[in-house]
């Protein structure tokens, strides 16, 4: 059995970024990166945005093998042992480790049908198997309208494919952006050459020949050539419940991103933290937290006993408009709503229990620090508070 200093569990943008906050502190204790994944770590945002715009594929890689790290990948930890501080992986090895950092991240919803015909987009192995269907394949339904899918819809349009969108909800971002703002962007993807088909469940899918029959509780179906899902993740805990740490929405740290363990760290996706400027527990899906909290784990781990009090930010390219956001956005809070252009560029502040919680910066650049001040701000904030606050 090999020993490490540090080991970590997941390959994605956090456990490379917490090898970065390692060698912050650290520049010879031995490290080793585990992931499930044949490749080695890369960035996502790129793989619904960039990507498609003709960035090199090369471009997303993060250069982790010059961190002085050992991998193994395309290997799954299978169970852990806190007490004598060892993991074992699916090839059977043992590992030893001092400091053990779980950043798992999470898995794809699946839907109950549609099996391999149905492309559910995460990885790099998800954009390679989606770009080589647009070189044979023209009509492509999207399931969702999250992040996933009303980039991929996006995407895919631009690429001149003709895309079907189907959600649950009213349409594109109808879970965070206000009514009104929704009904624009549903009318700016029709435009597009996306039809978006709102308001209706997806209750089967069956191949017909060459191409993808998709049903809906609405009894209307559609046909199509290749289907992509993006109908959310859950956080991957299996590896926590499995040696009885915290558990609730994801893996409960301190804030020193510590796990239940306290040489366990964990962090990124499958990570419930509490953020001190919202006053609660939060779970955060997104680049800026995969990075900036790895990075800490990292450094933590190496001793550097910081507190992890970051709110990240998020951001995404919808055809030729895009926004930057920060907290907690939610369509079924109170949205004052500024324009200085109406939909085509303005800030919503996102109102619960009479404090902003979160903040929309929509065609607004390079004002996250502004928006994070204002949820800063103590309740009652009123609307004339918000009204010119941020240019």
């Amino acid at each position: 059995m090999k020993k490490y200093k540090y080991v970590i569990v997941g390959g994605g943008m956090t456990g490379d970024a917490s090898i970065t906050g390692i060698r912050e502190l650290d520049l010879n204790g031995s490290v080793l990166l585990i992931s499930a994944e044949p490749n080695p770590p890369y960035n996502r945002p790129p793989l619904s945005k960039g990507l498609w715009k003709g960035k090199p594929l090369d471009s997303i890689w993060r250069k982790t093998d010059e961190k002085q790290a050992d991998f193994l990948l395309d290997q799954v930890v299978t169970s852990i042992n806190p007490k004598e501080k060892t993991i074992t992986v699916n090839a059977g090895d043992f590992y030893g480790y001092e400091k053990l950092l779980l950043a798992t991240g999470g898995k794809n919803r699946h839907l109950p049908f549609g099996g391999e015909y149905v492309v559910y987009y995460r990885t790099v192995d998800d954009f390679k198997k989606l770009k080589n269907l647009t070189e044979t394949k023209q009509k492509f339904a999207v399931i969702g309208t999250g992040f996933i899918g009303s980039e991929i819809s996006a995407a895919l349009a631009m690429n001149g494919k003709d895309v079907t969108v189907l959600d649950i909800g009213p349409g594109i971002g109808w879970n965070i952006f206000s009514p009104d703002l929704n009904a624009h962007l549903n009318q700016y993807y029709q435009e597009k050459n996306v039809n978006v088909i709102p308001n209706v469940k997806v209750s089967d899918m069956s191949k017909i020949r060459d191409f993808i029959r998709i049903s809906t509780d609405s009894g209307d179906e559609v046909e199509v050539e290749a289907v992509v899902a993006g109908v959310g993740i859950v956080p991957d805990v299996d590896l926590a419940e499995g040696i009885n740490l915290k558990v609730e929405n994801g893996i409960t740290v301190n804030e020193f991103l510590q796990t239940s363990d306290p040489e366990i760290y964990a962090a990124g996706d499958a990570a419930n933290f509490y953020n001190p400027l919202l006053g609660k527990p939060i779970r955060v899906e997104h680049a800026d937290n995969a990075n900036a909290m790895g990075k800490q784990a990292g450094r933590n781990m190496a001793g550097a006993g910081e507190l992890y009090d970051y709110l990240p930010f998020f951001y995404s390219d919808l055809f030729d408009l895009g926004y930057e956001a920060v907290g907690l956005l939610d369509s079924r809070f109170k949205i004052v709503e500024d324009w200085s252009e109406k939909y085509g560029k303005g800030v919503l502040y996102y109102l619960n229990e009479d404090r902003v919680s979160g903040v929309l910066l929509w065609n607004v650049w390079d004002k996250v620090e502004e928006a994070r001040k204002i949820i800063g701000l103590p309740a009652p904030v009123k609307e004339s508070d918000l009204i010119g606050r941020i240019s």
